[in-house]
């Protein structure tokens, strides 16, 4: 439940970022940035709370394993179970190397400066307002872009016909 919730967040930060790598070029083209960008992005990406919904990957990759080694094999389920769960324990400490990869993002979307100014807004209270209503309000534009593309699909297919029959009528 907390990755449905959350998956809109990452899809309009992960936008974001896309967007903003694409636009920036020059930050964009350094492949080494210092660690002081790297803070600063790093900053941003906590305050933002952009790696939330990054949170349960391992979970469900974890239960996956599980269900389909369990398929397979429903006699040794115990046994499973505990050597996913040790193997997940294992490769835990791995998400760091996908933490650094999203502030890599960051840093080669922004320049040092931009993200100490990002980090800066998004530890006032309307900057946290804002994190924390970024997912209701990309939920509810998702589902008011889907009710209107069905609306205007309908009234483009009736007014199709209606000309079409329109053209036949006139033949």
């Amino acid at each position: 439940m907390k990755l449905i919730k959350s998956f809109p967040r990452a899809a309009v930060l992960g936008a974001a970022m896309m967007a903003a790598g694409f636009v920036t070029s020059g930050a964009a083209a350094q492949d080494a940035v210092s660690e002081s960008h790297l803070a600063a992005a790093k900053q941003v990406a906590v305050v933002t709370k952009v790696l939330e919904p990054f949170d349960d990957i391992l979970p469900i990759l974890a239960e996956q394993t599980r269900t389909a080694f369990i398929q397979s094999d429903p006699t040794r389920a115990e046994e499973i179970a505990e050597v996913v769960q040790n193997v997940a324990l294992t490769l835990a400490p791995k998400r760091t190397e996908l933490n650094n990869l999203v502030y890599k993002a960051w840093a080669d979307a922004f320049t040092e400066e931009e993200l100490n100014q990002l980090a800066e807004f998004y530890s006032t209270e309307l900057g946290q307002k804002l994190t924390e209503k970024i997912p209701t309000i990309t939920q509810y534009s998702v589902g008011a872009a889907r009710e209107w593309q069905d609306k205007v699909s309908t009234e483009m297919v009736t007014m199709v016909q209606e000309e079409l029959a329109k053209l036949n009528a006139a033949q």
